[in-house]
This record gives C-alpha cells, structure tokens and sequence, in this order.
C-alpha cells in the first residue's frame, strides 16, 4: 500500500520551473548556462542527451516531479506510475518492477540518470528528483529493449549553494511507518556533499502483508575547474517483503470473496534484495557550445525470492504451485558523450557522438516446490490457506555473460525560425553467453543492430511544436533479463519495434504544457506454431498498438498545480504468435486510462490536493479469458503548515473505497487494490 511520506524534495538550481510559490509540476528550462557545467546533459532532455527544451523534443514524454511526488505522498516507483498516461502496472511477481508502456510488457526497461538499471526488484524513490517516461522506442538514446518506452529516473545530486536538512516522518492507517532524511552540505567552496536515507515499513490489507526497506544513498558534487565537474552517487537499497501472488480467477472474473487471503505460506513466500550502485559522471566543456561527459556505473544486485501461488480454481478447490528463485547479477557500464553546437551558414546544429559498453554477469538457480511426488496440490478454498507440506528439486541453474558495445550519433538541426530536424542512428553489438546446467546446454549468439530515429519540428511560433517522428527498437530472443538461451531462442531473429508518431506541444506560458500525441507502435519477429512442423515455432507474429494522448502539466494558476493525463489504447496481435492468434486484444491494455493530480493552494499555509485513476476493463493476459473490470479510484490530500520550517500532510488513497483489481501476472495471479487508507505525515526542514 502507499506508504509513509518521503523528506521535501531540495532545490536544486535550474531544475526548478518558475512556480511563484516554488513549487513545480513541469521541469523547468533544461536549457543551462556555465553556471552548471555538464548539468544540460544529466538533466536536459533526456529524450535526445543534448540542451533540447521539452517543448522540441519529438516524442510524447510524461515527466513526474519532486514535488508532485511529495504531494502524493509516493514513496515507490510502481505507486507513482500509475498516474503516468499509457502505463499500467503488471503485479510483478510480487517482487519487482514491472510495466506495460503503450501496449508492452518489461521488466527490464528502468534506468537512473539514463544508465540501465535492469534487474528485477521494486525501486524507492527516496532519492529521486524526479522520473520520466520516455514513450516509444527509444534504442537510439537507451539501446536494445525500450519498444513501448523508457521509465527513467533522475537520482538527487549535492548542491553547491547551500546547506539544508530535511526530515520527515509518518504512519498510516494500517501500521506502516516511515522516517527519511535529505541532508545537502557544501564542504568547500568547490565541492557539496548530499545524503538520503529512509526507512519504511509495509503493511496493507493482504493477509500476512509485511515488510521493510532501508536506503541510504550519498552523492558528492565537485566543481574541479571552470569548465568541469565531477559527480559521485552511491546507493545501497534493502528491500524485505511478503512476496505475494495475488488471488485467482474464476468465471472469468478474479474470484470474490478473497482479496485478503494470502494463496501462500507466510513463513515461506518471502522477496529479499540488496542492491549497490555506484556511478561517477565527469563532465568538461571544451568550448563555447562543445562539452564532453563520460559516466561509469557498477551495479551489483543479490536478489532471493521464494512463492507458493495459485495456478486456478474451481470454485472449491485452489490450485497451488511453488518455487523458489536466487539471482545475482553484476552490471558494469561505461558511457562517453560528444555535443556539439554550430552553425554551417544560416543553418544550426546539434550534435551529438556517443558509445557504450556494458557487461552483464547474471547467475540464477531455480527449484520448485513438489508435494508428494507431485508439483501441484488442491486445497480446499478459505479465508487462511493451509498450504501442505512440501519439499525443493532443482528446476534450473544458469549462468550468463552479456557484452553490449555501442556507437550513435545524432544531429538536430534548425532550418530558420520554423523547422527543426533531428535524425540519428545506433549500432549494438549483442553478444551473449548462457550456461544452463541442468539442461546441460550451452549457447551463445550474437546480433548486431542498426537503430534508426528521424523527426520533423515545426515552430510556427516559439511555444509551439508540432512533430512527426519515427523510431526503431529491437531486443533479442531471451527474454528481457537474457538469463538463459535454449535451442529453440537461439536460433532466432530478435522482436523489432517500430514507432510512428505525431503530435503537438504548446508551452502556453513558462509553467505550464500542454502536450498531444497520435502514434502507432508496431511489434513484429514473435514467434508462432510451424504448422508444418509440430512442435517448432517460426517467426511471424506480430501485435499493433494505435492511440492517443493528451496531457497538461503545470501552473494553471499561481495556486493550482495539475498533471492531467488521458490515453485511449487500441491493440491487438495482428498475426498468429505462440501465445494468441490474430485479432486477440493485448493484455492488460485498458482501452481508456486516466491519471490526473491537482493540487490547489487556498493560503500561504493551507492547500489541498486530488487525484483520479481510471483505467476501463481490460483482459488479465493473452487468453483473453479473464477480465479485470474497469475502474476509478480517486485520492486526496490536505497540506498545512504549522511554521516556516514544519509542514503537516495527510493523504488519502481511495477515497471512496473503490473495489478494484490494480495488476495482474496472467489470469490467476490477479492483485486486488488497496481499500480506502490514510497517511498521516511531518517534515521539518531547515
């Protein structure tokens, strides 16, 4: 459930739109002067790695503030998203992250600072600034994968101009408390240091529900030189939780009757993950208009889940299946940036050369849970489950070795006042090492790549753009973790994304944008049955998501803040794949999706706030078998501040006790929403 509030976001100079009471929805002017060297390619658009105002970005991107964040009172990714337009929430496994953008499915496609951070775990936000989804394919900026879009988020840095602690502190209706603090010093006259910590607890309305998570995560920021800046960012995240499956369907409908019992063991379904980050970004400006930055990252996450979930029911018995899984996986990745500004003539340029390397070492074991002899068992259907006794065989043990190296350049260029371009292109090399030791298979394969973006920006005036766009994705046949290659997946092609793309931004003053998207995204190389060969697949599957978007962000008032979102989705599989024939609808693709917050300041000490989430009914999977029904959950919030330094917060999740089924992990693994709960919170600053 939604839990405790997160510390104030701190300032952080030229990030920060110009909101009078110095708040914002809307990121500011991404476009920096000297003052901040490097800052334009760490918080610039994120969309293009170069000084691009958002409002010329040709591509429809959704961007969720601190402040907004702290408003809402989020405190975890997968909370917060669920507000972004064209993203809905797959359960995960009730272990990880987990999302659909514009119609596909990843676990995968998470970066921090525009760096992968791909493993399979739940992300806090404790020390984020703010996050931002990136729509379409986007291999040229993030490389293979991102065929529906890119959830990137941007880490907090230390701040040379001054110092500040910020403190927070809440609990919430079902016992679940939170304690975080956000600690900015500036150490010399060149060099900042920040730290973040928090702790919270889980808890909600789930049988057994429980959990903790601990961060803590210190930045340093140094200006070596006029013209060069060095940033430093560490963070250790703990994270320990009831790993919880969900519900199943019966009738075509998740089952009623059970939206708190646990179809698990308490003592055994359990999710347990550390992850380290470390990631150092120099940045230099050669020249007036020519920068340079290079960003290295290691990354190591040691993740253990265990799960007894149910596979169906009859309306009597439950089915029950388990398993338990151990994951570990080491990234290492190296980034180099080019940018350069010019003119040739009366023509203007921005360009941009890049490469990167990473290295992926993943090992994974896999056992399953049997129950005398056999790896299912029925229970009889109850308020507590009583999950047999059972014993672990080893299912799967696997080793992989991922190397990816890239090259891109891109440039944009303006033609007069009215007409930009951008055009570009990446090359991946793809090269993979999987060992599954039980099988006893080795594999190996590798794909090279060309990514292709092109996009036309016309200005009629400067606070218009209207775009086209077309870009490329592709990601290869083992799955987005790349954790084991059988016969079969080795041999193949990888899926390819295609994304077709028009639109409008209009910045109808400094604060406040608003933005419309058409597009149609196109996903082709999924397999199929041979039909002339049973029991092989070929490749011939493809899927089609067309839509709409329309969204506004900002000051519509000097008090009213809002982040409005709509999208209307239409997707099916266009031809025959392994898991649906054509005309099947694409699951958990709600045809209309609202996210809407707002938040409206009657004084200089009182403010309240208001949100709604509707998606309409959509199918928990392929099969297109069961139903989750529509639904509309509003939310609220009331801000007082009791002096300068010290604010009260209390925020509302349902607010009106909506039943409702928020996610889903195929047709049985179904996750009921969260009942009507409160937070109530403190922070102090100074």
């Amino acid at each position: 459930m939604q839990a405790l509030l997160l510390c104030a976001g701190a300032l952080v100079p030229a990030t920060v739109a110009h909101a009078q009471d110095g708040r914002t929805y809307l990121p500011g002017d991404i476009v920096v002067t000297g003052e901040t060297p490097g800052y334009v390619l760490e918080d610039g658009s994120s969309g293009t790695k170069t000084p691009t105002p958002l409002v010329d970005v040709p591509q429809a991107i959704s961007v969720i503030t601190r402040d907004q964040l702290d408003d809402q009172g989020q405190t975890r990714l997968n909370d917060a998203l669920r507000f972004v337009p064209g993203v809905s929430m797959e359960s995960g496994e009730g272990n990880r992250d987990a999302v659909f953008i514009r119609g596909q499915e990843s676990t995968a496609d998470f970066y921090i600072d525009g760096l992968r951070d791909d493993a399979q775990y739940y992300r806090s936000l404790y020390n984020v600034e703010r996050v931002e989804v990136l729509k379409g394919a986007n291999a040229l900026i993030f490389g293979r994968g991102g065929g529906g879009g890119a959830v990137n988020r941007i880490a907090k840095r230390a701040d040379l101009m001054g110092g500040f602690t910020a403190l927070a502190a809440g609990i919430d209706t079902e016992g679940a408390w939170n304690a975080s603090a956000d600690i900015n010093q500036p150490l010399t006259a060149n060099i900042a240091g920040r730290l973040n910590a928090t702790y919270e607890t889980f808890d909600s309305h789930r049988q057994f529900y429980d959990g903790r998570f601990i961060g803590i995560s210190p930045t340093l920021n140094a200006e070596l030189g006029p013209d060069t800046s060095l940033a430093v960012h560490y963070t250790y995240d703990d994270d320990d939780r009831l790993a919880d499956r969900g519900i199943p369907s019966f009738g075509g409908m998740p089952i009623e009757g059970y939206d708190e019992t646990l179809f698990g063991d308490p003592d055994y379904n359990r999710s347990q993950v550390q992850a380290h980050i470390l990631r150092g970004r120099i940045d230099h400006r050669l020249s007036d208009g020519v920068s340079f930055n290079a960003t290295a990252q290691f990354a190591d996450y040691d993740k253990f889940y265990a799960n007894i979930v149910p596979s169906g029911t009859d309306g009597t018995e439950a089915t029950l299946v388990g398993y338990q899984n151990a994951n570990n996986r080491q990234n290492f990745i190296g980034q180099a940036n080019f940018v350069a500004q010019f003119d040739t003539g009366s023509i203007g340029h921005t360009l941009l050369a890049g490469v990167e390397a990473i290295s992926q070492k993943s090992d994974s074991s896999r056992d399953r849970a049997v129950f005398g002899g056999q790896t299912s068992v029925s229970v009889l259907l109850a308020e507590t489950i009583t999950v047999p006794a059972f014993t672990l065989e080893p299912q799967r043990a696997s080793e992989s070795d991922l190397t990816t190296t890239s090259v891109y350049i891109q440039d944009q260029v303006e033609i007069g006042e009215f007409l930009q371009l951008i055009a570009g292109i990446r090359y991946e090399s793809f090269d993979l090492e999987t060992s599954d030791f039980v099988a006893a298979f080795n594999a190996q394969r590798k794909d090279t790549k060309w990514s292709p973006r092109f996009g036309v920006v016309l200005k009629p005036v400067e606070a218009v753009s209207i775009y086209g766009s077309y870009s490329q994705s592709f990601l290869p046949q083992s799955g987005d973790q790349f954790s084991v290659l059988n016969a079969t997946s080795v041999t193949l092609e990888p899926e390819e994304f295609e994304n077709f793309e028009i639109g409008a931004k209009w910045a109808i003053q400094p604060e406040l944008l608003l933005t419309a998207a058409l597009f149609r995204l196109e996903r082709s190389n999924s397999t199929a049955p041979d039909p002339d060969n049973p029991g092989f697949v070929i490749q011939t599957g493809e899927t089609r998501v067309e839509g709409f978007e329309l969204s506004l962000a900002g000051d519509v008032l000097s008090n009213l803040h809002v982040n409005l979102g709509y999208t209307y989705l239409d997707g099916e599989v266009t031809s025959d794949t392994s898991s649906a024939v054509a005309g099947t609808r694409l699951e958990q693709l709600p045809e209309h999706q609202i996210g809407a917050w707002a938040r409206y300041d009657i004084s200089r000490r009182l403010g309240v706030g208001a949100g709604i989430v509707h998606q309409s009914e959509q199918f928990a999977s392929l099969s297109n078998q069961v139903v989750l029904p529509a639904y509309t959950r509003v939310d609220a919030a009331v801000f007082f501040d009791v002096t300068e330094q010290l604010a009260l917060q209390l925020n509302v999740e349902n607010l009106f006790d909506t039943a409702y089924y928020a996610s889903a992990h195929g047709d049985n693994n179904i996750q009921p929403g969260e009942p009507i709960s409160a937070t109530l919170g403190a922070k102090l600053r100074f």
